[in-house]
């Protein structure tokens, strides 16, 4: 286990199965991340003075804390959201060999 690590979880959604997919790619691609996870789901919120319930698809994205600034300015410019939910989690614990390879395969 590996403590005080560099590595963040960035959590964003989407509306289509589809456009999440091409993201990631992209994402991938790019060395911006080294995995991202979708998960189908459902989210309730206010917008625009509205209670909204949509479906949606939850990406799950394992990079550097390093690379966010790229990261984000990459799902600005290709996310479909007028506001796209874009959070930074810490990871303040992980599995060495995963850490590696998170960092192996992502642009520092």
């Amino acid at each position: 286990m590996s403590q005080g690590t560099n590595l963040i979880v960035v959590l964003t959604t989407f509306s289509e199965e589809e456009k999440a997919r091409a993201v990631a790619k992209e994402l991938l691609e790019s060395k911006l991340a080294a995995c991202c996870t979708l998960v189908k789901g459902a989210s309730l919120y206010w917008w625009k003075d509205n209670l909204t319930e949509d479906k949606e698809v939850v990406m799950l994205i394992k990079t550097q804390l390093s690379l966010y600034s790229d990261l984000e300015n990459k799902l600005r410019e290709v996310h479909p959201y007028e506001v796209p939910e874009i959070l930074a989690l810490p990871v303040i614990s992980v599995y060495k060999d995963y850490s590696d390879w998170i960092e192996e395969v992502t642009r520092n």
